[in-house]
């Protein structure tokens, strides 16, 4: 019998040059083949970039949080994850009068970053705080009224990981991954209290353990 899981979640995942890069290797493994979960890998799928539209539309409609997972570049995404947002997210399915298919979902970013946490603050070497990068991800998820979640970082991840930190890592993100799946209700106002849903899902189990 298959689990009964309050929210279904698509896992849109783009990296171009995954053998390279261990960490998001193991975290895709960690949630790859979860039940509840659709694991969607644009590069695997699509590596002549034709996206199919209404397939990757019929998809996000049959699910109630959408993770774009993928590697930090540039302050921004990997190319074929912005041309699947520029196709896929189009007036009238997405946004507009009438675009109402994904009104009231949720969105998370799930990220891998070379730099320090500390790089991304006003006195790093980035300036800014991730969060202040992703603002683009986040005011996409408002105009298509869903809500955006906040996000998954991994970083530090241009130093050599040892296989202990990845695995304390991947372990993270399928916590995080099944606790999502498991939530009646998603409250973004608590959730947004925290800077990273790494926090969140971590104060969340202090409490659970208490």
């Amino acid at each position: 019998m298959a689990a009964n899981y309050k929210n279904k979640i698509l896992v849109i995942f783009a990296h171009p040059a995954l053998q390279r890069s261990k960490i998001n290797i193991e975290l895709r493994q960690a949630i790859k083949d979860t039940d509840g979960i659709t694991f969607r890998d644009l590069y695997e799928i699509y590596p002549d970039f034709l996206i199919d539209v209404i397939e990757e539309q019929r998809l996000l409609v049959e699910h109630d949080i959408v993770v774009l997972q993928h590697p930090f570049y540039w302050y921004s995404c990997p190319a074929i994850l912005k041309e699947w947002i520029d196709l896929v997210l189009e007036y009238g399915f997405a946004y507009g009068h009438e675009g109402t298919a994904l009104m009231g979902k949720s969105l998370m970013t799930a990220i891998t970053a070379g730099g320090s946490e500390d790089s991304y603050k006003e006195d790093g070497v980035h300036y800014y705080h991730v969060r202040d990068f992703l603002r683009t991800f986040e005011r996409t998820a408002a105009l298509c009224g869903m809500n955006y979640l906040p996000p998954f970082v991994v970083h530090h991840t241009s130093e050599l990981m040892n296989p202990k930190d990845i695995a304390v890592y991947s372990d993270l993100y399928k916590r995080v991954i099944m606790s999502l799946m498991d939530l009646k209700d998603i409250d973004i106002n608590t959730m947004n209290k925290f800077d990273y849903m790494n926090d969140f899902i971590l104060d969340q189990f202090e409490s659970w353990s208490v």
